[in-house]
């Protein structure tokens, strides 16, 4: 996306050498590495969350009010576990030094 846009401040506005242009060269150098590192390691998180909001909305229309809230609370319990797996059961142990 910064690159588009450092692309369009370059091209299409013909902006070069403004703060603008400065602006988006250093949005494109910043985050250019993230793009490599951070959208990998998003996309199966994004792809895990519309699944199950799909399935969860799904459900929530076919089923009676109060078999949807437990199936509710339950969908909530699966995706706290699924999250804390993510962020705090994977975590690398670091040893203290003594």
């Amino acid at each position: 996306a910064w690159d588009n846009a450092k692309k369009l401040v370059e091209t299409e506005l013909d902006m070069k050498g403004t703060e603008l242009h400065a602006a988006t060269v250093i949005g494109d150098t910043v985050g250019d590495p993230f793009k490599d590192t951070s959208s990998v390691a998003m996309n199966p998180i994004i792809k895990f969350t519309t699944l199950f909001g799909l399935l969860a909305v799904e459900l929530a229309i076919e089923l009676p009010v109060a078999t949807s809230r437990i199936a509710a609370a339950a969908f909530f319990a699966v995706a706290v576990v699924f999250v804390w797996r993510s962020f705090y059961a994977m975590r690398i142990k670091v040893e203290e030094k003594a």
